[in-house]
């Protein structure tokens, strides 16, 4: 907090007032104006940057906020000869400002910390096999960089081995993790095992960590709703205080036979007391603090109406593969030809889905060189990959297909079955097994136990979808759903006035995270999926996302309480000056100090702890 103070210009005004200050009530005793120079320098300072915003925010709004009656009641306070209440008003607010920004900054330093901490350079290997260090910015997809031991990773790429990786930096998890040859590490974690080579897959602007940065800076600049809903009231709300004080004074002078001076005074109590500072502090403070956390922890929030919203969730809809599941399907039976077999590798590689992945590893050792490339591939959503004639998808697409192999009696109950067809004739079939996530099972039970329901929608069939959800703990679920399907399970529930969220990782459920109240993606899923949600788990676990669901349900019990707490102080403070029980310096503590405790009480979720 010190430093922030002396490394940033509006701490450094506040330090200089406070040292006018404390010279005014110290040439107090002494004849002369000295004392009253001091304060009026002291009032310079410390109102400087609430009256540049004033003026700024007054024109560019074109409403007035609550820096313009603070500076009014300390000029008012000048006007009676108060210049030491009127420092002492400017005081406390701009030490609540400079608070508020602190805060801002605190909430965002441990990202940007794990920003700076980011190698800027790399060592590249050359085709001759040359180690030249080079900037990460300068590296393109195909490059490949030795990584040492110990160091941290400068980009997101495949390993050339099975490497031990420490990703604290992006999940909070501070035991490493084995990756096997091929599997994508990311830039920002560190290298706990022996030296690897890393081929590039992103460049610099589009690692994982650099859309980590990149979100949490565009989530603080979007308000929660709440925090909309102060602003909104703030202008009006400092329209009718503005109006009220001058009427207030004029009863005080006119009916109630008190002095002018007197009246004055009161009503510069009055423009004080009734300013909503701490009321505008609830939300932002708090909601920034919240977003900082839940990054640190692996899960970014889009907004503070999103971290807001989650606790608010009714209805918890489901993708299976690679959210409750690990999506790492092994191919356990097939019944295909070579040629059927090389069509399926060449479809498959075309497509980023889990299963086609598998595919593609099990049967990478093919010589495709006989396959017509030229020949364009293309995605039927919901449904599989097609080339010409060549269709490779879930059984539910070859209904109308004749099976002369009896293929439909191969596959196994329980597994994810895909079939091959052919002008109109299936020709093969792969059954692949995947794994549920054991974090899945605790955080689907953990929701539960919280009244929230766990609905499992999935486009797998229906001895699939029954196995994992009796496995992960859903009584509720949907087999063999289409993208649009799943839109309209959100829906539905919606118009019967359910908060939605969905949880998903594939293209195919970006529609209905982008219709979903709260969509939820995973950061290891398509970027499709990321783009359409409003919150992103950095790593596939389950219990960061109800983490954050009780982190949101502690801001909100902040924020009210925050609430509460303000306008009470408001109303007591107003009460008191009307029967005439508060001076302007009792008034400033009181009213400013209730400012700092919102602050204060806000910034405690920086620290909260799984």
């Amino acid at each position: 907090m010190f430093n922030y103070l002396f490394t940033n210009r509006q701490g450094q005004f506040l330090v200089a007032g406070i040292i006018f200050i404390i010279l005014g009530f110290a040439l107090m005793s002494v004849e002369g104006i000295y004392s009253t120079i001091a304060f009026y320098i002291a009032i310079f300072f410390l109102g400087f940057y609430a009256s540049k915003n004033a003026v700024i925010e007054t024109i560019r709004e074109r409403s007035p906020n609550v820096d313009l009656l603070m500076i009014l009641a300390a000029i008012g306070a000048v006007i009676i000869n108060y210049e030491s209440e009127g420092a002492l008003l400017l005081l406390i607010f701009a030490g609540a400002e400079v608070l508020e920004n602190y805060a801002t900054s605190k909430s965002t330093k441990a990202i940007s910390e794990l920003m700076s901490h980011l190698p800027s350079t790399a060592s590249r290997i050359g085709a001759d096999g040359e180690i030249t260090e080079v900037p990460t910015e300068e590296l393109i997809q195909g490059d490949i960089v030795l990584v040492a031991k110990g160091e941290q990773i400068p980009i997101d790429g495949k390993a050339d081995r099975q490497v031990s990786v420490n990703e604290a930096a992006l999940t909070g998890e501070s035991v490493p993790v084995v990756k096997e040859k091929d599997e994508e590490v990311f830039a920002g974690t560190v290298n706990d095992g022996n030296s690897f080579r890393l081929t590039v897959t992103k460049t610099s602007d589009d690692t994982i960590f650099s859309n980590i940065v990149r979100m949490v800076e565009e989530a603080q600049q979007r308000p929660s709703k709440l925090s909309k809903t102060i602003d909104r009231i703030e202008s009006k709300y400092v329209i009718s205080v503005l109006i009220g004080v001058p009427v207030f004074i004029a009863i005080l002078y006119f009916f109630n036979n008190l002095g002018f001076e007197e009246s004055f005074y009161r009503g510069m109590v009055m423009l004080t007391v009734a300013s909503p500072c701490a009321l505008v502090a609830s939300a932002t403070p708090a909601t920034l603090s919240a977003i900082s956390n839940g990054a640190k922890n692996g899960i970014l929030f889009k907004g503070g109406a999103a971290m807001e919203a989650l606790s608010t969730m009714d209805i918890l809809y489901s993708d299976k593969t690679g959210t409750l599941t690990y999506g790492d399907f092994v191919v356990e039976e097939y019944a295909a030809d070579e040629d059927t077999l090389k069509e399926v590798v060449t479809i498959e590689q075309h497509s980023s889905h889990p299963i086609a992945e598998a595919i593609v590893k099990k049967f990478k050792t093919l010589d495709l060189d006989s396959v017509d490339h030229s020949e364009p591939i293309e995605e039927i959503v919901g449904s599989g990959m097609k080339k010409g004639d060549i269709i490779v998808g879930k059984p539910d697409a070859f209904k109308d297909y004749t099976d002369p192999s009896n293929y439909r009696d191969q596959i196994i109950a329980g597994n994810t079955n895909i079939f091959v067809g052919e002008s109109g004739q299936i020709t093969g079939f792969f059954s692949l097994a995947d794994q549920v996530r054991d974090e899945a099972v605790h955080a689907v039970e953990n929701f539960q136990n919280s009244d929230i329901e766990v609905i499992l929608l999935t486009g797998d069939n229906e001895n699939v979808a029954e196995k994992v959800a009796g496995e992960v703990g859903i009584t509720d679920y949907t087999a063999s759903c289409l993208p649009e399907d799943k839109v309209r399970f959100v829906n539905e529930s919606q118009k019967k006035s359910k908060i939605v969220g969905m949880i998903g990782d594939g293209i195919n459920d970006a529609p209905a995270l982008a219709n979903a109240d709260i969509g939820i993606a995973m950061g290891s899923g398509s970027s499709v999926a990321m783009e359409s949600s409003d919150v992103v788990i950095v790593k596939n676990n389950l219990q960061k996302l109800f983490y954050s669901f009780m982190l949101s349900n502690r801001l909100n019990r902040i924020i009210l309480a925050n609430i509460i707490f303000s306008i009470s102080v408001i109303v007591i403070l107003v009460l008191l000056n009307i029967f005439g029980l508060l001076n302007l310096p009792t008034a400033v503590l009181l009213h400013e100090g209730s400012t700092i405790l919102v602050i204060l009480n806000g910034l405690r979720l920086l620290r909260a702890k799984e």
